[in-house]
């Protein structure tokens, strides 16, 4: 079993339809577009339990009905780490966000910006986490190939190839305009009184 932060428990939660343990998923999927703007986002809650905890390195093991089991580190933003036990629910909240618009005739820095924020239960409260992150690109279009619907975007770090389906929208996009990416995830993770047997 692989260490992870409870901040990563978002990527595993939306990696291969969600490898993270647990008793019960559900969640939902937006895709929105307009003119020159489109939006994907989905919503992931899961139900764990806690089988084991270490202390010392603030570890907690989290397991599901099929026996997948994770570990996370919870960091000091689990406030009340020492309340956890083992058999207690874990309730885990997770949403990410993609929108991409469109920036005609360019001229802005390609650039990256990264904020970050977290939160905590209050002393004496139920141990429980938030965080949340958001990722701002700021890309070139330097290719646009009607043929194959492809966008080639030059981004701050690396050039990436967009397939765009969308008739309308390709038509939009034209060589020197810009694309703005955002990406946003949110994590919750609460714990619940021990499950009953």
């Amino acid at each position: 079993m692989k260490a992870r932060t409870l901040a990563a428990v978002a990527s595993i939660a939306l990696a291969a339809g969600s490898t993270l343990p647990a008793h019960s998923q559900t969640g939902g999927a937006v895709v929105a577009t307009k003119p020159g703007t489109a939006l994907a986002a989905q919503t992931v809650k899961l139900d764990a339990t806690i089988t084991a905890i270490d202390p010392k390195t603030r570890a907690v093991t989290l397991k599901g009905p099929q026996g997948n089991e994770v570990v996370i580190i919870a960091g000091p933003e689990v406030k009340n780490f020492a309340q956890m036990k083992v058999g207690d629910n874990v309730a885990v909240e997770y949403v990410e966000a993609l929108t991409l618009e469109l920036k005609k005739g360019g001229g802005r820095p390609v650039a990256r910006s990264d904020q970050a924020a977290e939160g905590s239960a209050k002393p004496g409260a139920q141990p429980a986490g938030v965080g949340a992150r958001r990722v701002t690109i700021m890309a070139d279009v330097v290719d646009v190939d009607e043929k194959n619907q492809r966008v080639t975007l030059r981004g701050p770090n690396r050039t990436v190839d967009l397939k765009v389906r969308d008739p309308k929208q390709l038509a939009l996009i034209k060589k020197g305009d810009q694309v703005e990416a955002v990406y946003t995830e949110a994590i919750a993770v609460a714990v619940g009184p021990s499950a009953k047997k």
